[in-house]
């Protein structure tokens, strides 16, 4: 799991709309933990694991002075320049004595204490495809029973689209390996064939004895009969995530967040296009698979027509843990 560059933390800290919401949530949260009579007397311990530079503590922080409830902050980072960002922080802020600066992975953390919020921002564009499932049922044991999580869950969706200038682009490379990867883009010229689904969902904290972060889903598609026949070059990915109670945030377009911009949706290709005659069902399976070091997604269609199953055992494309 490598480190963010500098560049990537000034383009996430710009969305203040992410953190608008993340700040409404840990808002609610301490309003729900806290009763106003023990306003005064109750400090709320908060966990912000994956910190960067700062922006999580800061909204938290915000939404712990406009609650009247008090807080004491552990920031959790790996990253050993974020860190030193986060120490002058707590400088420049006036954050000493109420804000840990911790410089470690947090898989291999020992915490002191037990948290009452876990608060993250480790989603990717399809939710789950940046270890977020892995990186917080490993944090969750600092969690007490009771304790929130911040996202509380999150959502994968897909759609068929015809997208015949990426395909083009994959094509271009001349071999599997890049017909088997999925790619981080802004979606220009494309035509959705179908409204997204539901893919994979995961949920925090979550203390079942038998979790397991792998799944498969299959998945139709009908193809309304008004849209004609259709080439079916891959799948659109997105997110939704519920960050606490109703407060949500993601890039599924039918409830997308307005005016953010951290993350752009995620395509999956397909070897050969599928060809859709108008009002037929498209059959598509979707795997989530964990290894010994890596995690990585299968994908195929199997109606109209058979595809092959993309990226069998993660060979070209995968997330190491």
């Amino acid at each position: 799991m490598d480190n963010l560059e500098a560049q990537t933390y000034e383009t996430f800290e710009k969305d203040t709309v992410k953190y608008a919401q993340y700040k409404k949530a840990v808002h609610a949260a301490l309003l729900d933990r806290v009763p106003e009579e023990k306003a005064s007397t109750t400090i709320t311990v908060l966990m912000v694991v994956g910190a960067g530079r700062g922006p999580l503590v800061r909204a938290s922080l915000q939404a712990a002075e406009e609650s009247g409830r008090k807080l004491r902050v552990y920031a959790v980072e790996k990253n050993p320049n974020a860190v030193v960002t986060l120490h002058s922080l707590i400088k420049l802020e006036g954050w000493e004595g109420i804000v840990t600066v911790v410089s470690s992975d947090m898989r291999q953390w020992v915490a002191p204490e037990k948290a009452d919020i876990l608060v993250s921002e480790l989603l990717g564009s399809f939710g789950d495809n940046e270890l977020s499932p892995e990186c917080l049922d490993g944090a969750q044991r600092f969690l007490k029973e009771d304790g929130i999580s911040i996202p509380s869950s999150y959502t994968s969706f897909i759609e068929p689209i015809t997208a015949s200038r990426l395909y083009n682009d994959v094509k271009s490379h001349k071999d599997i390996a890049h017909f088997e990867t999925a790619y981080v883009v802004k979606l220009h010229s494309i035509a959705r064939l179908a409204p997204p689904q539901p893919v994979f969902t995961f949920t925090h904290p979550n203390f079942s004895p038998k979790r397991d972060n792998r799944r498969y889903k299959k998945l139709l598609f009908e193809l309304p009969a008004d849209t004609g026949s259709a080439l079916v070059h891959g799948f659109a990915g997105y997110f939704d995530a519920t960050l606490y109670k109703d407060i949500h945030l993601g890039i599924e377009p039918s409830t997308a967040t307005p005016n953010m911009f951290s993350w752009f949706a995620i395509f999956f290709p397909l070897r050969k296009p599928i060809y859709l005659p108008a009002g037929s069902v498209l059959d598509v399976h979707f795997w989530r698979c964990i290894g010994a070091t890596k995690v990585w997604y299968e994908w195929s269609v199997t109606s109209p027509s058979v595809s092959p199953i993309h990226n069998c055992g993660g060979r070209s494309y995968w997330v190491g843990l």
